[in-house]
């Protein structure tokens, strides 16, 4: 180059001009060049060439363009076209200017050819331009054409450079000036660039499609896509709904829609298109083009971050050398590496954003697109796995053991975990793609840095990185027993959530009981469990920040001794670059190992989800997700053999192949054989396998007449219900065929969809509307809905509802009786126009009356004629006249099946009809008027009458929508948390922070002096550590492995004197001493950081008992009515995100913001101090600040708010999509559930990426205007003529420090604000309304009380009122009548009518508005709740059981012995043992279409005792060895034992407490006869000495009471014996008895009472 080019010229002497040209110019053109060479075809090279490139170019192949997206976007609205107009002018700006570029450089390089100059530059710089002349012609764009704007930006630099250079070589060396004609030229080459950039700067990214109305640009629709580039450069298209939020609190409509790019559906279709093996390899090539840019920009980015102390550097040691000239442009090109850098942190913090919020949509669609397709394995018992709990909790640590606890990941998610999956693993994936970055820049930042130390301190460099390195073990071992500390206290949180998710889910029962406050010691022993492991945790804590505060000092006295006694001197400019460099290098290594272990933690994340999308799915035949043409077309085929059925199909029950299935599991939940699923200790089952007992269907062959009804019936437990779930393809086909098919898209004859509806046993319903849940998506048709509710007996409920079929049903169907939802469910299917309908024992929920309606208006009506309908169901002798084909169950066999008819002509039909009419009476409803469950009790009071005029008009909310704070956190949030941790704590906290700052102060102050002192004997003036402000783990992602904000202490300098008074020892005879009072200094400081962080975790501890404790208080004693209406998910997100919020991160974002507005300001006061003309632009400056700051945080806390709100209805609707998996896939609605999921994460995802880009837009803005602050700060320092190199150090590394804190002070204000959102919803729930006192001292009832002397009034009620709320109607209406001990009283009514307000009146569950009830003398207002519940006994309808052992359910707190225990177990006959008459074994063939029997003796004959036996026998297996004792194992809820079981518990509980006065609501749900009698018979035998009062919804459990109690719109109509009630003529009794069907009997019965209470008398 030197010769040819540039005569007398090295190439890297840029103080030549002829050498700037040259590099410019190359550059330029071999950037051209590339371009060129990609453009053309290559024909001509080899074809492994053109290959190589194809699998080079693949990973920078954008994932998904905008029209693409939008194409795949599913909506079917406007076409998708693009015009892209292109405007002439532009390309006529590009081509002209390109043109006349090339002709002035033709003409230079033309005359210096002439002239024998070098002439290749200008003929290089023809060539360059050609490419801007020939593009905007051969290929005109509408959007930014990257190509050019790249050589136009490469011109703009090359300009800047060369002009650059003119005049810093004229400045610094005195060379002058070229000519003018070429200072010129190269002055309008620069504005024809200029004016070129400012074009392709105004050009769009993109062209709107014909989907896209321009107008909503900006809008509805995000800017982000079509934004100018300078726009999006600038991040200026962010500032719109910063505006907004400034002014104003945002709602959902004010956020703008998300890019295509990023919506669900489309990167969803894109994402499952991706053909791979590895979920993380699919993750990659989804976001590949992301992640390289991310990767290339973020290295960029490393490099130019080490330019602030290179030009530092350069600065200070220009000043000292007195070369002021070279330290402004050491100050511009500062100033301009912050610009880049700025950029650079803007884009790939973008891209990897970008490539994170694609992974998260993409990874929770894809876990419920599984959902939605795996097999149902709702039902399986993990045995194994509790075994090995069990093991583990015993300590047994074994090898074999670790490897079954790895090995349970492999079994098959249940809900929990699969919620667990979308919440939680697919964040934790898509957090850590945010901070990746920091993995590879790790590596490269700690090569740089040493590079660049061993250049400034030589090997007294690598002295001080021993330290370091010696430190990295310590670090190590701290992350790794972080770890550790981290799994332990999640399982204890796991456990402490238990208990509270337990005592929430049954506060009632515990109210009941009085058991509040031993349920809250009991949650308070967990939760101190949970705090000795998070007091671990801040131990462990501290150790982090001692050796995170005390490296950097280390390393520096060690460097700094080290390099003086190697006789060096230590220079203000060295010692500044020297420590930080220490303090960049320190990061990264101090990150790295717990990055890796982060990233080792997502592959666990990622593993788990990998191992939930490999579980096996339904086939092609169930799932219409799964379907396609020829699939289809298969089903076609199938179904001209046959409509609906089996052949010769033998099925088990779903399960998981690595664990054995609890036998009889599934078995039991599907039709109900109560059997406990746990063994007691010691118990065998000899020379049997649990396979001996696992349920099969065995050899099915039925197909289902087309167009008719067919009765399923058989005993229970013969698999019926197996039979329909076989047919629907949910459970697993071991041989033979299923013969089914559905295509939504195929209509027959009689306009009914060649598809499934279905009505599960347990009714599903959604959280909806009744409307909604009968519609099901499905297109609202009046005249059929009307039909359809008439048909299902539902007009009579609707009217009776406030708001009609507009009423909202809660979760799990809340708010409806068990009646009621199964009408609901039943009309879903019905509503539907399938050709198919599997009905599974609808009947049995509701009455006899209601059940010949539903055969009369239903089953025989229009609605299901033409249509093939399979009800299973024990009515026979009800159905049987319209029933077509009848099949009987037993053992899991066809045992009998054929057309109605020809069994009758075979005489097997009076056989199947008497014995299924004694399976009947196991579950016959003669209901009363069916009552809401206990959850819905409470809003009876709005019924009936009492529907107000502003309720018609909208629909009353069942549970109100989450409430959302507005505005920022109130004072008062503030002060209660303050509160919790003591005034105190933050008190000596706000000392040591004005200490650190002083002390930090004293440190830089001493080293000024240092440095100083080896060019002269006056004390110099203080030196600043250069130390951005580094979070050591929280890091851009705002992850923490241990849960805590560990912040590096900021080195921040404060107000100080620039003289001392005092004489200090010769540097070179004593340097000790300056290392000694260096090192003191900073061993303080970082003493005092330590203290202060111990003193800030005692706080936070504090606060967490106190608040935690003060929530569960005022939860356990709130009102009914809030339980009533509150989600108990929401609740517990109070007890869980919340808690845990405050209990890890709120005190460390307390004090960080403390700590960043402290370096802020000490850093503001330092520089003005030095500089006070730095106040004036520092005002301006300051101004800006805050109003980039206020925009910020009012837009962030909005959007940070909306996005934990919009988290909730994700959870929720996944958690019920799972309970429901069985009734989607056969109504073939998954695409439709699939849809909705896409919507609801798109609302999120729309917050959450809302939130970031106005972080990014905020990163920018205070990068610019920080680099501008430290511009102005060396400008001034510069220009000083008495400034020194110590105080320009000092100022210029107060303004980055500056220029971080704030930064950092707005990130961790919005932080704060988002953690103190969970205070403030925890100080929502602290002002409750609370129940009455629970013990009142000056009025508590003596020991004995309530007595129960026989004949004597034991409760009198006088005038009761009560009300709900004091606006509303009185829901029991002046009510007066007396009780007397040991009757037995029967409470009756329709619903709403106040059955539930009286019996939860007497336990003050309600208060009285007016009116008294007083029980054995004393009026219960007067005394404690606790004092009145715990003296009676409350038999709920649903009775919950909690976790633990038999004995813990029934005295949980050690009152009774184990003889007392077990007495009362066999008094209501739970420890008996017997054999299961239903389950012997049927081993002929089922026979398809045959009238034949091969059933045992029917089971009529069997008496009452073995009846009794045989149901509610607690044997877990058929030969009866195992028994249930009080060690018998019970899981959450009691999901373990049977409806009745929980019953005859319940009952046994009440017997054990011995109380005078028995509330029993009677179990309205389906349980066996022999159950039933079991109950009654403990009811009839051992409350005799007790005052009974029954909320009856069955007439013949109290036809043999002593008198009953009939309510009548709040009224006591009717109060007698049964007799005189069944005789009064026009009696509401009497009439019920008439419409029961089974009036004779219950006339005998209720005789048959009066005349033995005659006979006694």
């Amino acid at each position: 180059m030197d010769r040819i080019l540039c005569p007398g010229a090295s190439p890297t002497e840029f103080s030549d001009i002829c050498i700037r040209e040259t590099w410019s110019t190359f550059t330029l053109t071999f950037f051209v060049f590339s371009l060129y060479f990609f453009a053309a075809p290559h024909i001509f090279l080899p074809q492994w060439v053109t290959q190589a490139a194809r699998l080079i170019k693949k990973p920078f192949k954008t994932f998904m363009t905008i029209h693409e997206a939008e194409a795949l976007s599913g909506d079917d609205g406007a076409e998708l076209h693009v015009e892209e107009h292109v405007p002439l002018w532009r390309s006529l700006v590009f081509a002209f200017i390109g043109l006349l570029e090339m002709i002035i450089w033709l003409a230079i390089g033309a005359y210096n050819s002439i002239l024998s100059r070098p002439a290749l530059n200008p003929f290089l710089n023809v060539f360059a331009w050609s490419y801007t002349v020939a593009r905007p012609i051969a290929y005109p764009s509408a959007t930014v054409p990257y190509d050019l704007f790249c050589i136009y930006s490469l011109q703009l630099f090359s300009e800047a450079f060369q002009l650059g250079g003119m005049l810093f070589t004229r400045d610094a060396f005195g060379i002058p000036l070229p000519s003018t004609d070429i200072v010129a030229l190269h002055a309008v080459n620069l504005s024809l660039v200029v004016i070129l950039l400012a074009v392709v700067l105004y050009m769009p990214m993109a062209i709107p499609s014909g989907k896209v109305n321009i107008k909503d640009i900006g809008q509805t629709v995000t800017p982000e896509d079509y934004a100018p580039l300078g726009s999006w450069i600038t991040f200026a298209w962010v500032y719109p709904l910063i505006r907004k939020g400034t002014i104003t609190t945002l709602n959902e409509e004010d956020v703008w829609a998300l890019s295509p790019t990023i919506q669900s559906r489309p990167i969803f279709a894109k994402f499952m298109s991706i053909q791979t093996v590895s979920l993380a390899k699919r993750l990659f090539w989804a976001n590949s083009l992301d992640l390289i840019l991310e990767f290339l920009i973020s290295t960029l980015s490393v490099f130019f971050e080490f330019l602030n102390p290179f030009f530092l550097n350069h600065i200070l040691s220009s000043i000292e050398t007195k070369d002021r000239p070279q330290a402004y442009v050491y100050a511009i090109l500062m100033f301009l590496g912050s610009v880049l850098k700025s950029q650079s942190d803007l884009h790939h913090l973008w891209f990897s954003r970008r490539a994170a919020t694609r992974t998260r949509s993409e990874l929770m669609a894809m876990i419920y697109d599984k959902a939605l397709k795996r097999k149902d394995l709702s039902g399986i018992v993990r045995k194994e796995e509790e075994k090995k709990d069990d093991q583990k909790e015993k300590g047994d640590k074994s090898k074999k053991d670790s490897k079954d606890t790895k090995e349970k990941e492999q079994v098959g998610a249940d809900v929990g975990k699969i919620v667990n999956l979308m919440a939680g693993d697919a964040n934790r994936v898509s957090m850590t793609i945010t901070a990746i970055y920091m993995m590879y820049n790790a590596p490269v930042e700690i090569v740089i840095g040493l590079l660049y130390l061993y250049n400034l301190l030589g090997p007294s460099a690598l002295v001080g990185l021993f330290v370091l390195i010696a430190g990295w073990p310590l670090n190590t071992y701290l992350t790794k027993r972080s770890m550790e500390i981290y799994r332990g206290t999640a399982k204890v949180r796991d456990k402490r959530m238990g208990v509270v998710s337990e005592l929430i889910g049954a506060i009632k029962f515990i109210k009941f009981f009085a058991w509040e406050y031993k349920w809250i010691n009991r949650a308070m022993d967990e939760r101190e469990k949970e705090m000795s492991w998070m007091l671990k945790s801040r131990i462990n804590s501290i150790m982090f920040y001692i050796l995170w505060s005390s490296t950097p000092i280390l390393v520096s006295i060690i460097s700094f001794m080290t390099y003086i006694l190697l006789g060096n001197e230590l220079t203000v400019s060295v010692a500044f670059t020297a420590i930080a460099l220490f303090g960049m290098i320190r990061t990264p290594l101090n990150v790295l190992p717990n990055f890796v272990i982060q990233v080792a933690q997502t592959k666990v994340a990622l593993d788990r989800i990998a191992g939930f999308l490999n579980e096996e799915e339904v086939t092609e035949q169930v799932s219409s997700l799964k379907k396609d043409k020829f699939t289809l077309q298969q089903s076609r085929e199938l179904l001209n053999e046959s409509a609906l059925g089996l052949e010769n199909a033998t099925f088990k029950w779903n399960e998981v192949e690595t664990a054995k299935p609890a036998k009889g599991k599934q078995d039991d939940t599907i039709d109900g054989v109560e059997s406990v699923t746990l063994q007691t200790e010691g118990s065998e089952i000899d020379g049997q396998t649990e396979e001996d007992h696992q349920f099969r269907l065995e050899q099915i062959s039925v197909i289902f007449p087309e167009d008719k009804l067919t009765v399923v019936t058989g005993p229970t437990a013969s698999g019926k219900t197996a039979l329909l779930m076989a047919v629907l393809g949910e459970m697993t086909l071991l041989n033979g065929r299923i013969l089914m098919c559905k295509d939504t898209s195929t209509i027959d004859a009689n306009g009914n969809m060649l598809a499934i509806s279905y009505a599960a046993q347990s009714p599903w319903l959604r959280h909806q509307s009744i409307r909604d849940n009968i519609l099901f998506g499905y297109p609202y048709d009046e005249q059929r809905y009307q039909a359809v509710l008439e048909a299902c007996a539902l007009k009579p409920d609707l009217e009776i509802l406030e708001d009609g079929d507009n009423t909202e049903i809660g979760a799990r169907g809340v708010s409806l009786s068990g009646g009621q939802k199964a009408r609901v469910a039943l009309a879903r299917a019905v509503y539907a126009r399938t050709k198919y309908v599997l009905l599974d024992d609808p009947l049995s929920a509701v009455d006899s009356h209601t059940s010949r309606f539903l055969y009369e208006k239903l089953l025989r009506g229009s609605l299901l004629a033409s249509r093939t309908v399979v009800l299973v169901t024990h009515h026979v002798d009800l159905v049987l006249p319209g029933a077509h084909y009848l099949v009987r169950m037993l053992d899991g066999r066809i045992d009998t099946q054929g057309t109605v008819s020809d069994l009758r002509m075979s005489g097997l039909l009076e056989d199947i009809t008497h014995e299924a009419e004694a399976e009947a009476q196991k579950e016959t409803q003669v209901v009363v008027g069916e009552v809401a469950d206990a959850e819905v009790e409470a809003v009876e009071g709005g019924n009936g009458n009492q529907v107000t005029t502003e309720n018609l008009s909208k629909p009353r909310k069942l549970v109100e929508d989450e409430k959302r704070e507005q505005g920022g956190v109130k004072w008062k949030i503030y002060k209660k948390y303050l509160q919790a941790s003591s005034y105190w704590v933050w008190g000596i906290l706000l000392v040591f922070v004005i200490l650190n700052q002083f002390l930090a102060v004293g440190e830089k102050y001493w080293i000024k002096v240092w440095g100083e002192a080896y060019n002269s004997s006056e004390p110099s003036t203080a030196m600043i550590q250069f130390a951005p402000m580094h979070l050591s783990a929280v890091p851009e992602h705002g992850l923490s492995l241990d849960g805590f904000a560990h912040q590096a202490s900021p080195s921040s300098p404060a107000m100080f004197s620039t003289r001392i008074a005092f004489n200090l020892p010769s540097v070179y005879e004593n340097p000790m001493f300056y290392v000694g009072v260096y090192a003191a200094i900073g061993v303080l400081n970082a003493l005092l950081s330590v203290i202060a962080t111990a003193i800030q975790y005692t706080g936070a501890l504090r606060a967490s008992r106190i608040l935690f404790r003060q929530l569960l208080v005022t939860v356990v004693r709130a009102t009914f009515r809030f339980h009533d209406t509150t989600p108990q998910g929401r609740m517990l997100n109070r007890f869980g995100k919340d808690i845990e919020t405050i209990d890890s991160s709120l005190a460390g974002s307390l004090q960080n913001v403390n700590s960043s507005l402290a370096n802020f300001f000490a850093s503001v006061i330092t520089i003005a101090v030095i500089f006070p003309f730095f106040l004036l632009p520092a005002t301006i400056l300051g101004f800006i600040y805050r109003e980039l700051s206020i925009g910020y945080l009012n837009t962030g806390r909005d959007l940070r708010r909306m996005e934990s709100n919009s988290r909730s209805p994700i959870f929720s609707d996944f958690s019920e999509l799972l309970e429901g998996i069985v009734t989607v896939r056969a109504f073939s609605a998954e695409n439709r559930f699939l849809d909705n999921i896409h919507t609801k994460i798109d609302f999120t995802t729309r917050m959450w990426y809302g939130f970031w880009m106005t972080n990014r837009w905020l990163l920018l803005s205070f990068d610019l205007l920080g680099g501008f602050a430290v511009l102005i700060t060396a400008l001034f320092s510069i220009s000083r003529p008495d400034a020194s190199s110590g105080l320009a150090g000092i100022c210029i590394t107060s303004a980055l420090s500056f220029t971080m804190s704030v930064y950092w002070s707005c990130r961790f204000w919005t932080t704060l604000e988002l953690d103190l959102n969970s205070v403030e919803r925890i100080v929502e729930y602290l002002d409750l309304p609370q129940e009455p006192p629970v013990i009142i001292d000056s009025n508590r009832p003596p020991a004995y009380w309530p007595s129960s002397s026989k004949d004597q009034i034991l409760v009198s009620v006088e005038n009761l009122s009560v009300k709900y709320a004091p606006d509303l109607p009185a829901v029991i209406q002046d009510v007066s009548f007396s009780l007397k001990a040991g009757e037995r009283i029967g409470l009756l009514g329709r619903t709403g009518f106040g059955k539930s307000t009286l019996a939860m009146s007497i336990l003050r569950f309600v208060d009285p508005s007016s009116g008294k009830i007083i029980i054995d003398g004393v009026d219960i207002s007067s005394i404690g709740i606790h004092d009145l519940r715990s003296r009676l006994t409350f038999i709920p309808q649903d009775a919950a059981l909690f976790s633990g052992t038999l004995r813990d359910n029934l005295d949980p707190f050690g009152e009774h012995t184990d003889v007392e225990c077990l007495d009362v177990l066999q008094r209501v006959q739970m420890t008996m043992q017997s054999q299961f008459p239903s389950r012997r074994t049927s081993r002929a063939p089922s026979t398809a279409a045959t009238p034949t029997s091969s059933r045992p003796p029917s089971i009529i004959g069997v008496d009452r005792e073995d009846t009794v036996s045989s149901a509610g026998s607690t044997v877990t297996n058929m030969d009866g060895k195992t028994t249930v004792s009080l060690d018998t194992q019970v899981s959450p809820g009691g999901t373990n034992f049977s409806q009745g079981q929980r019953q005859l518990i319940s009952m046994a509980r009440a017997l054990l407490r011995r109380s005078s006065i028995v509330v029993l609501d009677e179990a309205t749900s389906s349980i066996d006869f022999a159950t039933d009698a079991k109950i009654q018979a403990t009811i009839r035998e051992e409350f005799t000495g007790s005052l009974l009062l029954t909320v009856a919804h069955r007439l013949r459990t109290i036809i043999d009471y002593d008198r009953l109690l009939v309510l009548d719109k709040g009224k006591v109509v009717e109060l007698d014996t049964p007799w005189n009630l069944i005789q009064k003529e026009g009696g509401i009794f009497r009439t019920m008895c008439l419409k029961s069907g089974t009036f004779a009997q219950l006339e005998a019965a209720a005789k048959a009472k009066a005349e033995e209470t005659s006979a006694s008398s």
